[in-house]
Order: C-alpha cells, then sequence, then structure tokens
C-alpha cells in the first residue's frame, strides 16, 4: 500500500525528488509523508519531510546529524550598534567563544547533567560520548551551521546559530544501521529512539552553551545585554510518539499549535520567528529553512567569490573564508519568501529579520 502524501510546495519539484518521494510512500509501515516547500534532494530521504509511521522506525528519515537546530536570542540593544570596526572584534572573539573545530582551543567541555543522566545503548556509543561528545560539544561545526546577528523590522538586535549533534548523531545512525532506507523494530527500535533521543538533548545543550556565550562576546563588544526570556529553540531532525505514531522529521520543523521555531533563508536573506499552526495534513510540521536549489557541487562551480561578494553586499562575513563559502552563497538556496508563501497554512510569522553578520567555519 502506498502513504498518503500532501505536499505544499515553493516550486515544481525535480524527477529524482520525484522518485525518491515514490519510494519513500511506498515504504513498508509507512502511512502519510508531508513534504514541505524547502525539499531538496538527500541520500535514502529527502531533506524536507516528514513521515508517520504506526510500529517501524527508519532511521535514514532523520539523518545523521540527529537534533539540528535553530536557536534565536534578542538583545536590549539598536541594531545600528553594529558597525565596521565592531564588526572585526566580533569576528575575532567569536572564534574564540565558539570553536568551529572538533578540539576547543582550552579543552573538552564538561557535559551537562541532561546529557549525562541516560546511558547510551550501547559500549561502543558511551565511549564515544567521553571521547567525541566532550571534545565537539559547544563546537559549531561547518557546512550550514552559522551564528548569525540579525534586525528585526523594528531595528532589535537578534543572534540566531545553527547546530546541531555534530559526530554523535552520525555515529549513533551508523551504529544502529547499514546505510539506505531500512526500518528498524522492536528492542532495536527502541534502542535507536532512545539514543536519538539523547542526541536531540545534546544538540539542544550544545546549541544554548554557544548562544549563551556569543550573546557575552555580543554585550562585551556592542553592550546592552541578552533578553532571555526572548530565547528559543527548535530542531529539525528527530522521530518522536506523536498523532498518529511515529512522526519521523527529516529537515522538517515542528510546528504543532502554538509551538514557537525559528526558519532561517541564507546568510544573505531574510529569516522568520515563527508559530506553528498544527496542522494534521502536514503532520504538524514545517520546513526548516529556505532549502537547497543547487547542491553544494554545482554551487562551487556557478558561484564565484565576486558573485559571493555582490550577493553578501551589506552582510559582513570573514572575507578570508569567500572561496570555501561559496557553497554556502545565498544563490545556493530557493527563495525564502516563497518558500513561506507556500507553508502560510502550516506557520504563522511573527518576527522578519534581515542578516547583518555571518560567522561560519570553513568547509
Amino acid at each position: 500500500m502506498t502513504a498518503r502524501s500532501e505536499r505544499w510546495l515553493a516550486e515544481p519539484l525535480s524527477p529524482e525528488v520525484e522518485a525518491a518521494l515514490a519510494r519513500l510512500c511506498a515504504a513498508d509501515d509507512v502511512q502519510q509523508v508531508a513534504v514541505m516547500p524547502d525539499v531538496h534532494l538527500a541520500s535514502d530521504v529527502c531533506v524536507g519531510v516528514a513521515l508517520a509511521t504506526t510500529r517501524l522506525i527508519y532511521p535514514a528519515a532523520v539523518g545523521g546529524d540527529i537534533g539540528c537546530g535553530v536557536a534565536a536570542l534578542g538583545f536590549d540593544l539598536e541594531a545600528g550598534a553594529l558597525r565596521v570596526a565592531t564588526a572585526a572584534r566580533l569576528f575575532e572573539a567569536l572564534g574564540r567563544a565558539v570553536p568551529t573545530r572538533r578540539h576547543p582551543r582550552q579543552g573538552p567541555d564538561a557535559l551537562p547533567a541532561e546529557v549525562l543522566a541516560a546511558p547510551l545503548s550501547h559500549p561502543r556509543l558511551e565511549a564515544l560520548r567521553r571521547r567525541d561528545g566532550a571534545q565537539e560539544f559547544a563546537t559549531l561545526g561547518s557546512g550550514n551551521h552559522f551564528v548569525e546577528l540579525q534586525s528585526d523590522d523594528d531595528g532589535r538586535l537578534w543572534l540566531m546559530l545553527h547546530s546541531g549533534s555534530r559526530v554523535m548523531g552520525q555515529r549513533i545512525r551508523d551504529h544502529h544501521v547499514a546505510p539506505g532506507l531500512v526500518a528498524l523494530e522492536g528492542d532495536a527500535a527502541a534502542a535507536y529512539v532512545s539514543d536519538a533521543a539523547w542526541a536531540v538533548r545534546y544538540a539542544a545543550a550544545s546549541r544554548r552553551t554557544m548562544v549563551l556565550r556569543v550573546a557575552e562576546v555580543v554585550t562585551r563588544t556592542l553592550g546592552g545585554a541578552a533578553e532571555l526570556s526572548s530565547f528559543i529553540d527548535c530542531d529539525h531532525n528527530h522521530v518522536r510518539a506523536e498523532a498518529p505514531g511515529w512522526v519521523h522529521r527529516k529537515g522538517a520543523m515542528c510546528a504543532h499549535t502554538g509551538v514557537r521555531g525559528v526558519i532561517p533563508g541564507s546568510m544573505g536573506s531574510w529569516s522568520f520567528h515563527v508559530e506553528g499552526r498544527g496542522l494534521p495534513a502536514a503532520l504538524a510540521s514545517s520546513s526548516h529553512g529556505a532549502g537547497r536549489a543547487l547542491s553544494r557541487g554545482d554551487a562551487r562551480r556557478l558561484i564565484a567569490p565576486a558573485e559571493l561578494r555582490r550577493q553578501m553586499r551589506g552582510v559582513f562575513f570573514d572575507p578570508r573564508l569567500e572561496r570555501a563559502l561559496c557553497d554556502e552563497a545565498p544563490g545556493a538556496y530557493k527563495d525564502i519568501t516563497q518558500v513561506m508563501r507556500a507553508q502560510r497554512d502550516l506557520v504563522r510569522i511573527v518576527r522578519r529579520l534581515r542578516p547583518l553578520l555571518c560567522y561560519k567555519g570553513p568547509g
């Protein structure tokens, strides 16, 4: 039996994405599939998809960066405080506060209590938690992960941060299942779900730690204070027990009624704070961002550093990384305004933000 599929699209789908969605809908025990407007091709299961099962768990429908998500924090500070001179000091300080590679410069962090509370399902994973988990905690990573300073339409300064579970999520996925659209059930499924829930907590704690460190850098450099009551955190790679069963989200944000979320555009376009509308046909989900329009290889081939600079006009970024950042150029992503228009039944826009400064790791 083929699963019921609902779509909220910003543009027509490629034949490759259509074929991948057809395979997913035909998979055993998949009852419902919701396709988000940021959908794009990825290994095994497309990014930008939510699906529901009744008994089987599909790790490929969560992906390797389990718990990856976005956090936001506001400041009682005018965005105009960010200028050329202060931007240079911010980049220098951010490099110390939020490492982008595996080993923090001052040694590994002590993992917080919520990350240590429950054991992982296998001694091999426990060893990885003690070593890799500590080394990579509160490090940003590379690719599409970032720290961004933004201005809302009232001129207020905001922070946005995108990061995940680093190597731990990948190791958990690889421990439990071989590559491909492989299902787990029974004890094997329960062990994966428990470990994946740990990775979600790990990623959230890591984001929170980095947000607080960035907030210290911002207030020390620009003045003002962080308004902790404004903090938002949401993730978009997980599996949870929700109506109508096990809901898997891969590059899809939970959008239950009233739930706050953050939807980034690109490092040169609008981002949005939203509240979910809880639409059952969408499995109470929404997009997790704009979604890629070009693969990384195509972006590197088509977007030169000079074009990146043009697309990033008005946004501070580290010019030493411009060649490495071409695959993350705004032109590599879909038009976020079209994406938001396509999902107006899924979320309500609370706030619109434009980028001022983007800090990313190379590679």
